[in-house]
């Protein structure tokens, strides 16, 4: 067993009003907006086509093979929270599936992100509910082991803390910390008019080698010829 189960309150986080302008935010924009931090390792895939989520991190430590954590997290959450769940990278077991899926659905979660093994993927697709792991498995888990709710984790090569902001969908997921929230955004919006402005000047004939100024790295290479 885990010689230190510990459960912490909900931890300080931003407001619904934030949150909600970070619905439909692309995961690969935010990596960018944080200045390219935050992405997790490319593992981490949707366990369905189409599966996204966004809300605030409730972190989970449990033990490789064991979902008791999990059950526990449920049953703390918030409407808006995303359960981001590390069990030390173990996937031959199935920590998540369908009865977790409902549960966490009738309490306002909004998405799973782990770095174990889920199962019942058709179900949770039927559900609408957004999955994230680095594997499959049939296999099922025990129920015994403790561990930490709400204190920070180190998942998919971040350091992610209670109340980050989780977005993921097909290209993958991100976390932002929660004190970045507005500044993240604002920065997403400068890169999305400087792309709008690039996807204009393509459709206008130009060349993506004028438009994102590359002519001087061909230079450097000898392929600047025309």
């Amino acid at each position: 067993p885990m010689t230190t189960t510990a459960i912490r309150r909900n931890p300080e986080s931003i407001d619904d009003a934030l949150l909600e302008k970070y619905q439909g935010q692309a995961a690969a924009l935010m990596h960018e907006a944080l200045g390219k931090r935050g992405a997790f390792t490319n593992d981490f895939r949707p366990a369905w086509p189409g599966a996204r989520c966004v809300g605030r991190a409730l972190t989970v430590q449990g033990w490789p093979g064991d979902n008791l954590m999990l059950h526990k997290a449920i049953s703390l959450a918030r409407p808006g929270d995303v359960l981001v769940a590390a069990v030390n990278g173990f996937t031959e077991g199935g920590l998540w599936g369908e009865i977790a899926t409902i549960a966490a659905m009738e309490k306002g979660i909004q998405g799973l992100v782990t770095d174990g093994a889920v199962r019942d993927v058709d179900p949770i697709q039927k559900l609408g509910f957004g999955v994230f792991s680095r594997g499959l498995s049939i296999k099922g888990t025990t129920k015994k082991q403790g561990g930490l709710i709400n204190h920070p984790i180190s998942i998919g090569g971040v350091i992610v803390y209670p109340g980050d902001i989780i977005v993921a969908d097909g290209d993958g997921v991100v976390s932002i910390p929660f004190q970045e929230a507005a500044s993240a955004l604002e920065s997403a919006a400068q890169i999305e008019a400087r792309e709008a402005e690039i996807i204009a000047g393509i459709r206008r004939g130009e060349l993506t080698i004028d438009l994102l100024g590359l002519r001087d790295a061909l230079q450097a290479l000898g392929l600047d010829d025309n």
